[in-house]
């Protein structure tokens, strides 16, 4: 008997494959939230990300020290899963190789990410990267740390696409606050908003280039955040434009009660992963020739183009859904078919 092939195998070139990066990434800077955050992180599991402030969530003229606690939080075992970053400074910051001096040897092997803000342009976002991969050589790490980037100014939007083809980019992430900021009052404020950011034409505009951009180059695109963190209605419908409209696969969060809201809209639902899992099923067990399906009521035709797309839907909701949530043929076939 032939053994069933594994999709990854079979419907995705070499250099296709996305980084499975969990879909919420929570931002934290103070001592006392930092903590909580991995506490609730360990407690829910590794649905999101707790990316650790050292840039807005330090004090100026602190950076340095307040590189040294996120190191001794990264390193020590409240980081349960390694799905902790650090955000840096920008590059043309003073403390920018200072900060890096801190953090690389003390806690580089166990950071997941570091997020780079304010490129000003690709250049900027090379000679960040050139020097990171520098002081991590004289640190002695075995390792590239995957690197993340914020899109938030003229210069760094007009290279997305150039950004996110470079070899050292995990994701790209909007910077929303920055960007309207950026256009000395042609924006209005209102585009700041869970509302007015998905209606602004520039604001728009920036989204989609940098979803189109990273899906372009196998990278994932973050959303921005909703600064109205006490409306979850605001926060779900933002989260569902983003991901159901604009393309994001990923989404800030800038205080705990948005995590599970924006992971729950994240998620397929149960009817996707139901059809996503018989298609898959079906697809493997036919080899991955063409085959016939029947979802409510309607006989559709699947092939290795609409394949991909369910894999990724299971892929999805894998990394979404704790264990105890994910129907018995998901979880076996993750647990008979690793990735």
């Amino acid at each position: 008997m032939t053994a069933l092939r594994h999709p990854q195998d079979v419907l995705f070139e070499e250099g296709d494959a996305v980084p499975q990066l969990p879909v919420c990434d929570h931002y934290c800077g103070v001592e006392v939230r930092m903590r909580k955050s991995l506490q609730l992180q360990a407690e829910l599991g590794p649905v999101f990300d707790v990316t650790l402030d050292g840039e807005d969530g330090a004090p100026v003229g602190g950076e340095v020290e307040h590189a040294h606690l996120i190191a001794e939080l990264a390193s020590s075992e409240l980081n349960a899963f390694g799905r902790v970053g650090a955000r840096v400074v920008p590059f043309d910051h003073p403390a920018f190789v200072p900060m890096l001096e801190v953090l690389l040897p003390k806690a580089g092997a166990q950071l997941a990410y570091l997020m780079i803000p304010k490129p000003r342009h690709f250049d900027d976002l090379k000679h960040a990267a050139d020097t990171i991969d520098q002081l991590s050589t004289q640190a002695g790490l075995q390792r590239a740390i995957p690197l993340h980037a914020l899109v938030e100014t003229h210069g760094a939007l007009r290279d997305v696409f150039q950004m996110a083809a470079h070899p050292r980019i995990e994701s790209l992430s909007f910077g929303l606050m920055d960007f309207v900021s950026a256009h000395r009052g042609a924006i209005p404020q209102s585009a700041m908003g869970s509302q007015g950011q998905f209606e602004h034409p520039l604001v728009l505009r920036a989204k989609l280039d940098i979803a189109a951009a990273c899906h372009a180059e196998s990278k994932v695109p973050s959303h921005c955040v909703v600064t109205e963190f006490k409306d979850a209605d605001a926060l779900r419908a933002s989260a569902h434009r983003a991901s159901r409209e604009l393309g994001y696969t990923r989404m800030w969060s800038i205080h705990p009660d948005q995590i599970r809201p924006i992971v729950e809209t994240f998620t397929p639902s149960a009817d996707e992963i139901h059809q996503a899992l018989e298609i898959i099923l079906a697809a493997q067990a036919a080899d991955w020739a063409p085959i016939r399906h029947t979802h409510q009521g309607r006989v559709q035709l699947h092939d290795r183009a609409s394949y991909r797309y369910f894999w990724q839907v299971l892929q999805s909701a894998h990394r979404t859904l704790a264990p105890a949530q994910q129907p018995t043929e998901l979880v076996s076939f993750f647990t008979s078919h690793q990735d």
